[in-house]
């Protein structure tokens, strides 16, 4: 009963950070990354599908993409998705390639981008934290059911407590190693 307790817990912890992971992706460096494109949806023949499903996507060296649709009447319906996508980049397209420079940051970007890795981060610590709030809140129910023991509890309770301790500390580590990519000129 204990055991599933915590490893829900550390299951739903473990959601928050992957949560965060995937937040940090959307956050672009000033480096070319593929993963820049995975919130581009197109309009493939009347229904919207991820870029990387009608599109090759790579790169042509660190500051620009390159995406090469599968079919040669995608290209406009791509350029126009990565055009229309909030990611503040202009594709130029050369017959059936899409070629998409990645513009310099500017310090005041880098800045405000930080500032957003920061909010993330700090969402994904209370995430964590309401997911400890919730399972000693399920210690204590079973403790005032007389179905455990105060000392199985409070050993439960530390043991949420180190898995919490864990998952927040990687969290900083993610923050410590994003907030360092931003910066890098």
């Amino acid at each position: 009963m204990l055991q599933d307790i915590q490893k829900d817990a550390q299951q739903r912890m473990q959601k928050s950070f992957e949560s965060l992971e995937v937040n940090f992706a959307k956050i672009r460096t000033g480096r070319a990354h593929p993963s820049i494109l995975d919130s581009v949806m197109v309009d493939y023949y009347g229904s919207d599908v991820p870029l990387s499903q009608v599109a090759n996507i790579g790169l042509e060296d660190a500051r620009t993409l390159t995406v090469q649709p599968w079919e040669y009447p995608m290209v406009a319906k791509v350029e126009k998705a990565i055009m229309m996508s909030d990611l503040g980049v202009n594709p130029n397209t050369n017959g059936s390639l899409i070629r998409i420079p990645m513009p310099p940051l500017t310090e005041e970007r880098r800045r405000d981008l930080t500032k957003v890795a920061r909010n993330d981060a700090e969402q994904a610590r209370v995430a964590i934290r309401n997911v400890r709030r919730d399972a000693n809140s399920d210690i204590k129910a079973l403790l005032k059911e007389k179905e455990i023991t105060e000392d199985e509890a409070r050993g439960a309770e530390d043991a949420i407590q180190k898995i919490t301790d864990e998952v927040v500390k990687r969290v900083d580590a993610l923050l410590a190693e994003k907030e360092a990519s931003l910066m890098e000129v």
